[in-house]
């Protein structure tokens, strides 16, 4: 890849705080991020006095794509870093640094220089970092919920809080998942199917429920490959996706999006009373008698899931769909312990 080394030395720069003359680069591809071009970038770097400093630093390349029901996110993330928003993060819970950013509107690109955080991610992150996860979410959207910091009116590129329900409904209407899971070629467990057809018939009444949740800050992809566990925090990547939401919609994300299924119910039952325990430090979460967890997990995953299962050849993936939506089935009877 063609790296414009001006643009890297003045990254540099910013990273480390001193005047970066020369440096040389090595680039590797980087897992994450499914629609950007993602790469560590590594190296000597050398100062005006001769310091030569070893370096990693990450450079996203993204272009303009469309997501259904949100035609500006290809660019969120490069406005969200371009915006006042990283002060509103903690030593705790925050994104990784953004050393320079930059947008060519011709040729509808952003790139982003951004800190490397090495740390644990993905499913080998444990049940204790999950849990972790879990409080430091609460807290960050409970002190925004509270405090009301006025970069948070001033943010123009957000999904909107009517995202999650649209696409339900837009699964819904689909027929290849709505009509597999009522015909007689089914091949889910009758509990299974029974689970999701529940979901659409009391689905107004859901909903309707879940718009009585605070209205938060949301990631919206806040799965284990976009979060890194380090030195007892947690950093958390790609926010192509964040917008305003309800309560609880990122809980789900973590606990059920192509998560570590063996430990499903567990971290669900770990997991929503570290959330709310967060959130409650900085606003009152009593009167939030029924907390949509349960729900929001099927309404975001359940069809999502039929969709993977039918459209896969691999029946690994197949056993992985059903083996998921069972322990989305196993956490309707084991509450979360709060």
């Amino acid at each position: 890849m063609n790296i414009k080394f001006e643009t890297l030395f003045y990254a540099l720069s910013r990273q480390f705080k001193k005047d970066i003359i020369s440096a040389d680069c090595q680039t590797m591809p980087l897992q994450g991020g499914t629609v950007g071009n993602v790469h560590l970038v590594n190296g000597i770097a050398e100062t005006a006095d001769g310091e030569k400093m070893p370096y990693r630093i990450v450079l996203k390349i993204q272009k303009k794509w469309e997501r259904y029901n949100d035609p500006d996110s290809w660019r969120r993330e490069y406005d969200l870093y371009s915006s006042d928003l990283g002060a509103t993060f903690s030593d705790a819970f925050r994104w990784p640094i953004c050393y320079h950013a930059e947008i060519n509107a011709e040729e509808n690109e952003f790139q982003l220089w951004l800190e490397y955080i090495d740390g644990v991610t993905g499913l080998d992150l444990t049940g204790d970092m999950y849990e972790q996860a879990a409080l430091e979410l609460g807290r960050y959207q409970g002190k925004l919920y509270a405090e009301k910091p006025a970069v948070l009116q001033s943010l123009t590129n957000l999904s909107h809080a009517d995202f999650m329900k649209n696409t339900y409904l837009h699964y819904r209407s689909w027929p290849v998942v709505y009509d597999y899971i009522r015909s007689e070629d089914c091949e889910f467990p009758q509990h299974m199917r029974q689970m999701l057809i529940d979901i659409d018939e009391h689905a107004d009444e859901i909903l309707a429920r879940i718009e009585q949740l605070p209205l938060v800050l949301c990631h919206r992809d806040f799965w284990v490959t976009n979060l890194i566990y380090a030195d007892g925090k947690i950093a958390l990547i790609d926010w192509d996706t964040s917008g305003w939401g309800y309560l609880g919609e990122d809980l789900a994300s973590l606990i059920a999006d192509e998560a570590d299924i063996d430990h499903m119910v567990e971290y669900y039952q770990r997991c929503v009373p570290a959330y709310y325990k967060g959130f409650s430090e900085y606003a009152d979460a009593s009167p939030i008698a029924d907390n949509c967890i349960f729900e929001l997990i099927i309404l975001i995953f359940g069809y999502r899931l039929v969709e993977w299962y039918i459209h896969t050849e691999d029946d690994d993936e197949k056993t992985k769909c059903l083996h998921t939506l069972q322990k989305i089935h196993e956490m309707k009877t084991s509450p979360a312990q709060g």
